[in-house]
């Protein structure tokens, strides 16, 4: 503790253990100035109020939300390539069940490291990474001639989507006020619709042309193919885009880089204000800078990667964090196995619908979607298929926009529990439903109402972990999510036939107790974000 004098003559304390620890070069130039350490430290909340909100959060928008839509690109695009790709790749049942869930098991694998990286290493360092492996596996993949290595580089592909979602919400989350971060990580979400109609209006404009292309004896590049490089455009773009962008001051300030924090908020301000002074001369981290500080040694004596990741994991089921990880991990595994598993199917109760009329339930076929490919090869699909997928594409809009009003006013928690409980009630309509129309009316009902559940929960995963794990906590509630949507499908798969009912009232069934679950949640709008 050091001891000076005010200018009233009264002797006062001034905690040194308040500022953050400074190398010996910084002290030496700041003796040299004057001594900083008599500036009163800005906690990291503050100095939000006085960069505010400007250009470079509308920039900062537009760039992770292109990110966010490209990982949405390249999870959809399968689906509307594989009628055109059977031909092709001669792919059996089989071949199309692992094509569908094979990026979910990189995505799996992608979230958990390079999420528990983002921790060590840097949030922007490590979205270029993964945004590159995403776009070079999906470019790849649209020059394979065999079925094997397409699946191989859409896994591949698949380990860069897991990798960027759950990092770009960490690093976009870090630079929001608290009093704007409910209603922009909102609208962070709704890029994910944009990418779901980008991928469906690609699809409707390439795919049906197979004068597109290039062939030859031994080499075909035709539409579809040309539809796959195309939808890898966005993540490769990305990559390249976030090279100009500064690292998250926060991340810096976790790993006591006080100067490079004040460098990034510095570069925000600029951009925000001009040429306006930057006043902010120190900065803390508030209550959080002891849980920091220990954090940090224990880092230190991590000599190996995984030995990092156990220990970040791990810290997720301590005491202060057991009850949160674990219903989140239920919310998710639950919304994931819903969603992913009946979404990639309503194709099949369109198709039953379309041939028998009825409800999708009445006929207990063999599914239509996995026709064996003895029985002929059509490799363009009906215009129906690529309206439908179009028309479920913009059913999220009124859902997303529904967010963005009302997230910062009715809550976080609330939206999340009613929305899963809701969704969980128009599935249970599916069986009953009688014509074609009302199939393709409960499936936008479902689409728009789980885009609200899926907007609450990104931005519950955001404010719910300390920033010291925030990108593991991500990783982690991806990679089990991954796990539902690969069940989902399979179960799906396995059921439907014997009675479409069956699969839909667990879907059901799961999303209600998935809603019910989110209501043991803490409470965190318009709190700090630790």
């Amino acid at each position: 503790m050091k001891i000076k004098m005010n200018n009233r003559d009264h002797w006062e304390p001034v905690m040194e253990s308040r500022f953050l620890e400074i190398d010996e070069t910084d002290q030496l130039l700041q003796n040299n100035e004057g001594d900083h350490n008599d500036v009163d430290p800005v906690s990291y909340e503050e100095a939000w109020k006085t960069i505010g909100y400007g250009k470079f959060h509308v920039l900062l928008l537009a760039l992770c939300g292109w990110a966010v839509s490209s990982d949405a690109i390249e999870v959809l695009s399968v689906s509307f390539m594989l009628p055109s790709a059977q031909c092709d790749l001669h792919l059996s049942s089989t071949d199309k069940g692992w094509l569908n869930s094979i990026i979910f098991v990189g995505m799996m694998v992608g979230g958990y490291f390079w999420g528990s990286l983002a921790d060590r290493v840097g949030r922007r360092a490590v979205l270029m990474g993964s945004l590159t492996v995403n776009g070079l596996g999906g470019l790849v993949s649209s020059t394979s001639q065999v079925f094997w290595l397409f699946l191989i580089m859409r896994f591949i592909s698949g380990i860069g989507v897991g990798g960027s979602i759950p990092v770009i919400f960490s690093y976009y989350t870090e630079f929001l006020p608290k009093f704007r971060r409910g209603t922009m990580i909102s609208a962070l979400a709704t890029f994910w619709m944009m990418g779901n109609i980008i991928a469906s209006g690609l699809a409707w404009l390439v795919i049906p042309h197979p004068e597109l292309g290039y062939y030859s004896s031994g080499f075909k590049y035709n539409s579809w193919r040309i539809f796959i490089a195309i939808c890898t455009f966005p993540s490769l773009s990305s990559a390249f885009l976030f090279m100009f962008m500064p690292e998250s001051p926060k991340f810096f300030l976790t790993k006591h880089d006080e100067a490079r924090a004040l460098d990034s908020l510095r570069t925000v301000h600029r951009m925000n204000h001009g040429n306006k002074a930057f006043l902010i001369k120190r900065l803390i981290l508030t209550t959080e800078r002891e849980e920091v500080e220990s954090e940090d040694k224990r880092n230190l004596r991590c000599m190996e990667n995984m030995k990092s990741i156990v220990h970040q994991t791990q810290k997720l089921f301590g005491r202060s964090l057991r009850r949160t990880t674990i219903i989140m991990l239920i919310i998710n595994f639950t919304l994931s196995f819903g969603y992913y598993g009946l979404w990639m199917w309503f194709p099949e109760i369109f198709s039953r619908v379309e041939k028998y009329g009825g409800s999708p339930c009445s006929h207990a076929e063999v599914n239509t979607t996995g026709t064996n490919t003895t029985t002929g090869c059509n490799p363009i699909p009906e215009n129906w298929v690529f309206f439908e997928g179009f028309m479920t594409a913009l059913s999220n809009l009124p859902g997303n926009l529904f967010t963005i009003v009302m997230m910062d006013r009715i809550g976080r928690k609330p939206l999340l529990a009613i929305s899963m409980v809701i969704s969980g009630g128009t599935v249970f309509l599916l069986p009953v439903v009688k014509t074609k129309l009302q199939n393709l009316l409960i499936s936008c009902m479902f689409g728009a109402v789980t885009t609200v559940g899926w907007n609450a929960i990104d931005v519950l995963q955001a404010e719910l972990f300390p920033t010291a794990v925030r990108s593991t906590a991500f990783g982690v509630q991806s990679g089990i999510g991954r796990i539902a949507a690969i069940l989902g499908n399979m179960v799906f798969g396995s059921l439907v036939d014997i009675h479409c009912a069956i699969p839909m009232i667990m879907v059901a069934s799961l999303l209600c107790l998935g809603g019910l679950s989110a209501i043991r949640l803490p409470n965190t709008t318009g709190k700090d974000i630790h």
